[in-house]
């Protein structure tokens, strides 16, 4: 079980950086993390004994370090906050791309979970960053939709609740991995888009083919084929995921 302190600037970064090299599932060797954050393979190394010490992530000497449950669930969450972030100063106060990562950077560990998801309304739920490149994490709030989350948007963050399991977008399943749908992010049209192919909350997909780059996922979903774009695919979260 994970130490429930709170983590410092320092402890966060580093499992951002761990989930951004690994995906969130591969290990990671220490000179590939020293180098991307700029530090010593010597201060890398007590890091990330640190952190296996509180339980965030399994670090074996030589070999790397991949994120536990818990510190996956963080490492999303600080990722999913920086890249709201970086939507807010590009598209609404219209900062210069070149500069909007630094920028969020230094304001994604202060960001409160409140503010997180007023942020992420605002913005109208992106699930990409302005540069188009990477997916942004869902949010870790016990809701099945945005939708969902619009209509309690009076609730207290404390009253919704978190989810129990950390949720997969399908684009990121390998072939012949099945998940329950847990979470489908975007509006009315998307979920009534899905709801025509047969996915709901609930319902278990099983990918058969994963295509690279910009193509369509192949998937199972209550005994028929479909192929589902990448775009809709990226907002289709399942959880309990397993392979056939």
């Amino acid at each position: 079980m994970a130490n429930s302190d709170r983590l410092s600037e320092n402890m966060e970064e580093y499992l951002e950086t761990l989930y951004r090299l690994g995906q969130g599932k591969e290990r990671v060797n220490t000179s590939s993390i020293s180098e991307n954050l700029s530090v010593t393979p010597a201060s890398v190394t007590q890091m990330l004994k640190k952190l296996d010490k509180k339980g965030y992530v399994s670090y074996s000497p030589y070999r790397g370090a991949d994120l536990t449950d818990e510190g996956l669930r963080i490492a999303k969450k600080i990722t999913r906050k920086h890249k709201l972030l970086e939507r807010f100063l590009y598209d609404i106060l219209k900062i210069k791309k070149d500069r909007i990562h630094r920028q969020a950077c230094e304001m994604e560990h202060t960001l409160s979970d409140e503010s997180e998801r007023a942020l992420c309304q605002l913005l109208e739920h992106p699930d990409r960053c302005p540069d188009n490149s990477k997916p942004i994490p869902a949010c870790d709030l016990s809701f099945s939709s945005c939708e969902e989350c619009i209509k309690g948007k009076e609730s207290d963050i404390g009253e919704v609740g978190k989810r129990n399991q950390n949720i997969v977008s399908i684009i990121d399943l390998k072939e012949g991995e099945k998940g329950k749908v847990a979470f489908i992010r975007g509006g009315h049209k998307v979920i009534r888009r899905l709801l025509d192919m047969g996915i709901t909350v609930g319902t278990t997909i099983r990918v058969i083919k994963s295509a690279p780059f910009a193509g369509p996922v192949e998937i199972a979903v209550r005994g028929s084929k479909l192929a589902l774009g990448r775009t809709i695919a990226t907002n289709v979260f399942v959880e309990g995921v397993e392979m056939i």
